[in-house]
């Protein structure tokens, strides 16, 4: 008899794929993960994490679009949409430096990892982010996230998008990469996989205004993985 799976080992994570265009076609922001980091060490991956206790409380400067949200709450905890949303801007700021905001105005104490966003007069921008991937990390591994992929056109961003000067050193080699080119890189199976995702989403012609009509779901979270759509 299998061991029943204890599903709060599993932490709920936002990653964020940052995409401009270039002349030659998209680009996607990627950096490597150190060879000393307990999960996925020496691979290249997009900006993303864990979702902080506080994440649920920040405000947003623009909110997440009624579909993202959505697709978001399916299978999921009340509320956690919102927190999904900051924690993928956060994460984005922390290991790359660049800012996804939009004016606005902190009101009360702004959290520790939110300075910069206030000194700049700034709250952050979750309008820009798509939901386009849900994946669970399968058993087996040392740490397992309930991950959620946003697609972000890096138009939105305050600033230099090559200025990586205030990222912290979780992720190095942070560069551009041409969307056809990315999956050549030592890749994570699942970063393969969006990127394929994502690749036939920005195909459809209308480049990164394109909203997809489902969000493919890996959910691993059972006794036996399954494939849904949502």
């Amino acid at each position: 008899m299998s061991e029943p799976i204890d599903k709060s080992q599993l932490r709920d994570a936002a990653t964020i794929l940052l995409v401009r265009q270039a002349a030659a076609g998209p680009q996607v922001l990627m950096g490597m993960r150190g060879a000393a980091a307990a999960f996925m060490p020496s691979k290249y991956v997009f900006p993303g994490g864990a979702v902080d206790p506080g994440d649920a409380a920040v405000p947003h400067g623009a909110p997440l679009g009624a579909d993202c949200s959505a697709r978001l709450a399916q299978y999921a905890a009340p509320g956690l949409a919102t927190a999904l949303a900051a924690a993928a801007v956060r994460e984005l700021w922390e290991e790359t430096g660049l800012m996804l905001g939009a004016p606005g105005h902190w009101a009360g104490a702004v959290p520790p990892d939110w300075q910069g966003f206030a000194e700049a007069g700034m709250l952050p921008d979750a309008a820009a982010l798509t939901f386009v991937f849900r994946a669970i990390t399968p058993p087996g591994r040392p740490r397992r996230f309930d991950a959620r992929f946003f697609l972000a056109d890096a138009a939105r961003v305050v600033g230099d998008v090559t200025d990586f000067s205030r990222a912290c050193d979780e992720l190095s080699h942070l560069h551009w990469v041409a969307l056809a080119e990315a999956r050549r890189l030592n890749l994570p199976f699942i970063t393969e996989v969006v990127l394929a995702e994502v690749a036939a989403l920005l195909a459809r012609g209308e480049g990164l205004a394109a909203r997809p009509e489902t969000v493919p779901f890996f959910d691993n979270s059972g006794e036996v993985s399954r494939f849904i759509r949502l």
